[in-house]
């Protein structure tokens, strides 16, 4: 693990050249390298200074290593222009140490520490490059919800040590109480987010350019169920009386955020409250606590990363050219860009869970999961996997047909950069379904 760590420290002075393609090929690379040498194996492996990995921790890296290689390849504009390309790809990179170190470490304490780290190169990226001056109160609503939840979590933690004397996550073994369960868990459901207090999202992902909105929908949501999967090792006999509450809730938010999503007048703010549906059937499968909807869990969120971060690229390409996000604006756009309507139409029908894609494999699993803990819930199942069908279709048909918009004067061409962007979120989404055994490993 130190390895990694230290290919993120040489990548310091390729990033310091500002060589936009090199950093990325770099990236890709070490992702590549280290998916290769890593053993998917049911146990924490490559084990050194208190560093780590399993099957879920290294899904998680590989994840993060990709989508941060495919925000450098969508920013392109930010380099084009010179909006300070060099201090952007170091932002990049930062965030990229802070999410490796989160998912590597097996220190409780130490997860906190890059857990909140990774929100300053975020806000960073937001405030320098985002689009409109709403992008300030956008990112005070992501900071603030996230340390309000997670000051009861600190004081959690240093309880914990004081206690057990170990804050390693597979030591920890104390008689828990509903005031540390409420706090550990509060500050990941935070972030994931859970329903009424998901507020930080839309707005954070409307106000944050294309490399923000892509980092936050594919791995920084991730964080909150990783952290989940995490202190659920120790506090899951406990929680067994209140997880109830929270399934039901999510339950509830997955169908009444589709409903929201219905009502979307712009189309980012219409994906990020599709994150939000998507995330509340996480939530449901990692609080049923069987095997069912931890796997469940971790499958949808890699195929919820890849498919929301490639329709966040697609929005994206929309935006540079049309300067407008809202419906109304964009439509007929099959007309303009014939060759972007098949990766719209296969995103899309990802993003309801069509087959061969790894949405499919997570909510057949979570469904599996959620029935086997209460066939009552089938209801709120049904209607939020109905609606999700509908405002994938809504936004698939409203953006690409109807009459086109009289009040553009001036469109450029597609250029081969995008089409290798969503073919890079398609092909993994769509072809890791057939490898799929590696995710059931961890268990």
């Amino acid at each position: 693990m130190m390895s990694l760590l230290f290919y993120l420290f040489f990548l310091i002075p390729v990033f310091c050249l500002g060589s936009w393609w090199m950093s990325s090929l770099f990236l890709v690379f070490g992702a590549f390298y280290y998916m290769n040498s890593f053993y998917f194996l049911d146990y924490y492996s490559m084990l050194s200074y208190s560093l780590g990995g399993d099957v879920l921790s290294m899904c998680m890296v590989f994840l993060s290593f990709w989508i941060i290689f495919l925000m450098i390849i969508a920013s392109y504009l930010v380099y084009s222009n010179s909006n300070y390309f060099v201090e952007f790809l170091f932002m990049n990179l930062f965030l990229l140490f802070f999410l490796v170190m989160s998912f590597m470490t097996m220190n409780l304490f130490m997860f906190y520490l890059f857990f909140e780290s990774s929100l300053i190169p975020t806000l960073f990226l937001i405030f320098g490059w985002g689009y409109q001056p709403e992008r300030l109160s956008a990112g005070m609503y992501l900071l603030f919800y996230t340390l309000f939840a997670s000051l009861p979590m600190l004081l959690s933690i240093f309880y914990l040590s004081a206690s057990t004397c170990t804050l390693n996550y597979f030591l920890i073994d104390f008689d828990c109480n509903i005031y540390v369960y409420v706090s550990l868990i509060l500050a990941f459901l935070v972030k994931m987010p859970m329903i009424f207090v998901h507020f930080w999202l839309p707005s954070a992902h409307v106000e944050a350019p294309i490399a923000g909105s892509m980092i936050l929908a594919g791995v920084l949501l991730k964080l909150g169920g990783y952290g989940l999967m995490r202190v659920f090792n120790f506090i899951y006999e406990f929680g067994y009386s209140y997880n109830s509450f929270i399934i039901g809730l999510s339950l509830y938010g997955s169908f009444l955020v589709g409903v929201l999503c219905l009502c979307q007048v712009d189309i980012k703010s219409l994906i990020a409250y599709s994150s939000v549906a998507h995330m509340g059937l996480v939530i449901c499968g990692i609080f049923s606590c069987n095997v069912w909807g931890l796997c469940g869990s971790l499958v949808l969120m890699i195929g919820h990363g890849l498919c929301s971060s490639g329709l966040f690229c697609l929005a994206n390409i929309i935006y540079e050219r049309v300067h407008s996000r809202s419906f109304v604006v964009n439509k007929g756009l099959i007309a303009f860009m014939p060759s972007l309507s098949l990766f719209w139409f296969v995103l899309s029908s990802n993003n309801m869970a069509s087959p061969p894609s790894l949405n499919l494999l997570g909510e057949v699993m979570l469904i599996n999961s959620v029935m086997s803990w209460s066939s009552y819930s089938f209801l709120f199942l049904g209607l939020s996997s109905f609606l999700s069908c509908c405002y994938s279709i809504y936004l698939y048909s409203y953006v690409q047909h109807g009459f086109f918009f009289g009040g553009i004067i001036k469109f450029n061409l597609n250029t081969f950069r995008e089409y290798i962007l969503i073919m890079f979120h398609i092909v993994p989404l769509n072809f890791i379904i057939m490898k799929s055994d590696i995710f059931v490993l961890w268990l």
